[in-house]
């Protein structure tokens, strides 16, 4: 069982898949066991609704939904970002990582 479950969501989860997987190589060589997955925002309420979620990033393409994501997750207590442009152009999965550990330690 993972550890922390982090929480992607995109435009349509396509070009967040990638970055997933570096981020789940990144949690590996650190020895995290997280689980990181990518889903599109529409798909969220689902997820949240249906399992335990520690953090949510959302793609820059995605930005604007901020304030509807807080609303979301008002009282949860999840932490919630958008993940920086550049981390995410350069699919820098160790950054985008780091980032979610820094919303999580908050």
């Amino acid at each position: 069982m993972a550890t922390k479950t982090i929480m992607l969501n995109c435009a349509a989860g396509m070009s967040t898949s990638l970055l997933v997987k570096k981020m789940q190589e990144a949690a590996k060589a650190q020895g995290k066991d997280y689980e990181i997955f990518a889903c599109p925002a529409s798909e969220a309420d689902d997820k949240l609704a249906n399992q335990e979620i520690n953090c949510v990033l959302l793609g820059p393409q995605v930005g604007y939904m901020k304030a509807d994501f807080e609303k979301k997750l008002e009282g949860t207590g999840i932490p919630m970002g958008v993940i920086p442009m550049q981390d995410y152009g350069m699919m820098n999965g160790k950054k985008v990582l780091e980032f979610a550990d820094s919303l999580m330690a908050e």
